[in-house]
């Protein structure tokens, strides 16, 4: 890969916020960078090969720095969301039951063997998605607070249990490594609190803020690779890595400083050149010459809406139960790992994303309604009382 190809890496991936321009769709900044890899890629015009091994290992690296943002957003430290554990912890049972059924019919009808992987599929959220939607809707109420529970929960299980559904055959393997990912960063969870809380980390960040040392981003990134590096070995996906440290670090506490300068790494460089590599690596044009991948494209898209959709029928407000299919980091990392082992029949990994990018368009719709239905008042500017009543969105 060359600093020509890099730059346009860079410029097409401005798509993405090019098309989450309009607050009145909601659309994901992900979707666009995806397209313009599809674009640019194997399916497209061919300007870059995501086999090149620079632009893998960076791919890679961008990946696990998502899955690290995605975990530092949710929100363990909240005292308001433990309470909706519960609940959202059943419910995201309930949908794992559901998506059991549907995935196992799913692969019986299309003769892949992979009903793990759908079950898995089905059954996933996505808190990188869904998190970013209820902040910038800002929704509240009790069931929202049960629903963002509920993805949380979805999202940890099935991150951990993507790497066994992908390829049962290394399971055990692969539970072995995801068991000592899990462990060393429990071990980091207990060293990172008892620096917060003994000032060690406060006294660093005076001297880094002074100094402009950037030393928490230097640490935070050297213990998110070298954990991504485990789970290498171990043969787990570094999203496991990623999401896990990104659970600690939340659970400790992040500094404001230390989120925007992982922001600025992730969403302005890394990020993109991932979504990029990723829409540049899928071929759609075996999809568009299968019509079975297509149809199973569809059927995983609606089978994610229709078993959580079901949660309807136990009391969630149907725009939230759809909020909650919506998907994007374990169809990617399933994609991703599947076409590296070279685990997929042609076609089967753009298809996965094909039914991610129907759930995304879904719940994109179902935000807008529950921005009528959940939404706090705005805040109102200094001076002037707010005039109450919930802000419908336009």
């Amino acid at each position: 890969m060359s600093f020509f190809q890099l730059s346009l890496i860079g410029a097409v991936a401005l798509l993405g916020p090019l098309l989450a321009l309009s607050q009145k769709w909601h659309l994901p900044v992900v979707l666009g960078q995806l397209l313009a890899g599809i674009a640019i890629g194997r399916t497209g015009l061919g300007l870059v090969d995501s086999s090149d091994p620079t632009f893998t290992f960076v791919a890679d690296v961008g990946f696990a720095l998502i899955m690290f943002v995605a975990g530092t957003h949710v929100p363990v430290r909240d005292q308001a969301i433990r309470p909706a554990l519960g609940g959202g912890a059943l419910r995201a049972g309930i949908a794992a039951v559901l998506a059991a059924a549907v995935g196992i019919v799913i692969a019986f009808a299309f003769g892949t063997g992979h009903a793990p992987l759908y079950i898995v599929l089905l059954a996933s959220s996505s808190a990188a998605l869904v998190l970013p939607i209820v902040d910038s809707l800002r929704l509240t109420g009790p069931k929202v607070l049960t629903t963002t529970a509920q993805v949380a929960v979805a999202d940890i299980a099935c991150i951990v249990a993507l790497p066994l559904a992908v390829d049962p055959p290394n399971a055990p393997r692969a539970a072995v490594g995801a068991a000592v990912v899990a462990a060393c960063a429990a071990v980091l969870f207990f060293v990172l609190r008892w620096l917060e809380r003994s000032g060690t980390r406060g006294r660093m960040h005076d001297v880094s803020e002074d100094r402009k040392f950037a030393l928490e981003l230097r640490i935070q990134l050297a213990l998110l690779f070298a954990l991504s590096g485990l789970a290498v070995a171990g043969h787990v996906s570094i999203m496991l890595a990623g999401f896990s440290f990104g659970l600690v670090v939340a659970a400790v506490g992040e500094p404001r400083r230390l989120a925007h300068q992982l922001f600025a790494v992730s969403d302005g460089f890394l990020g993109p050149v991932f979504f990029v590599w990723l829409g540049a690596s899928l071929d759609l044009r075996t999809l568009a010459g299968s019509p079975r991948m297509i149809l199973l494209g569809i059927c995983l898209g609606f089978g994610t809406l229709l078993v959580h959709g079901s949660l309807r029928l136990l009391g969630q407000p149907l725009p939230l139960a759809v909020l909650a299919a919506s998907q994007l980091g374990v169809p990617v990392a399933a994609a991703t790992i599947g076409s590296q082992l070279h685990l997929l029949e042609p076609g089967e990994a753009a298809a996965m994303i094909l039914g991610a990018l129907i759930s995304i368009g879904a719940s994109t719709i179902a935000g807008s309604r529950a921005a009528r239905m959940f939404t706090q008042p705005a805040p109102a500017p200094a001076g002037k009382p707010s005039e109450g009543g919930p802000t419908v969105a336009a």
